[in-house]
């Protein structure tokens, strides 16, 4: 066994066989993580002391960011005794994931592309999630992840913005076999991307591209039901997509006050932005000392927008990223 410290002097032990995630999943402590198997970069860290060996190739991560001691704590196992740069979540109480059946309550095409579909739970079994999770939806030996679009304020069913690919083997169930009633499994909640309790920062900035808006709806449903704690916040949202047509979501009739901005990347309006989300959110000269920053979608995204943003002064600590990553 070996002694992991955390950046807050925290330590559990941890076994060469498990990777630190598990490890400190058994000690009781929670670190932040998403996809499990290397690929979105949720649960990079920094190692300032120790050894470990990856389980499986770190491709989430850069060549100049493993040279700068950077690990995926999803697919490391420890070789010594180990202090790596790491939050414990324990604080936030996360459920712990389960299996639960649900059946398809309401389909509802939003784009030629996407698909909103809304699942019920049985009335004593609801599903126990924080704003900005996801779960895994099971069909037959098929598994994919999806963030979930609406608040837990109303446990009793969640709703998925599903994006179609052309070779997706779930796409082809969802956009032409999936009919009101069928019978799914979910698995979840996952993930550690949520609202922090960063009480001290005047500025919340979202940015999504694609269906990653969806935690983004989540967590903004969610603040709205505690607008008193978030009324002296400056809020922004920056969406990207391609076309002004892939605009499914709004952020009106929320009663926060939100400053939204649509970004387009294929087409020119004149009520929308053209060009990167992180780009125009630089545009905008927003204080990033007194930001905190929740990004959701593309890996390339995430990755850009965390180097541009902390290059123009938003400390390290205060992004919070959750990375779409395609399975086949």
């Amino acid at each position: 066994m070996f002694t992991i410290t955390l950046k807050n002097n925290k330590t559990f032990q941890c076994s060469a066989n498990d990777t630190l995630i598990e490890g400190a999943r058994k000690a009781g402590i929670t670190l932040e993580h998403s996809c499990l198997s290397g690929r979105c970069s949720s649960c990079k860290v920094m190692v300032d002391d120790g050894s470990s060996e990856p389980t499986m190739d770190e491709v989430a991560l850069s060549q100049k960011e493993k040279e700068d001691g950077f690990i995926l704590s999803c697919v490391r196992t420890p070789k010594t005794d180990m202090v790596i740069r790491a939050e414990d979540l324990s604080e936030y109480k996360l459920a712990v994931p389960k299996t639960l059946p649900a059946k398809i309550k309401n389909i509802e095409k939003l784009t030629e592309d996407v698909l909103k579909v809304e699942l019920r739970f049985p009335p004593n079994q609801p599903l126990n999630f924080m704003a900005g999770q996801y779960v895994n939806v099971i069909k037959g030996n098929i598994k994919r992840s999806y963030s979930i679009g609406n608040s837990s304020k109303e446990n009793t069913g969640i709703e998925l913005f599903i994006k179609k690919y052309p070779d997706g083997l779930l796409s082809q169930y969802w956009f032409n076999e999936a009919k009101i009633n069928d019978l799914l499994r979910i698995e979840g909640p996952r993930g550690t991307f949520f609202i922090r309790n960063n009480a001290s920062y005047k500025n919340i900035i979202f940015l999504a591209t694609g269906t990653g808006i969806a935690p983004v709806k989540s967590m903004l449903e969610s603040i709205a039901g505690l607008s008193e704690d978030f009324k002296n916040k400056n809020i922004y949202v920056f969406w990207g997509v391609k076309f002004v047509n892939d605009l499914f979501w709004s952020s009106e009739n929320l009663g926060l006050n939100i400053k939204y901005f649509p970004v387009l990347s294929r087409e020119k309006t004149p009520s929308t932005e053209v060009g990167h989300i992180q780009d125009v959110l630089l545009s905008k000269n927003i204080d990033l000392k007194e930001s905190v920053v929740y990004a959701c979608g593309s890996n390339d995204m995430i990755h850009e927008a965390k180097n541009k943003l902390t290059e123009n002064g938003l400390p390290d600590f205060n992004f919070y990223s959750d990375a779409f990553v395609t399975s086949n």
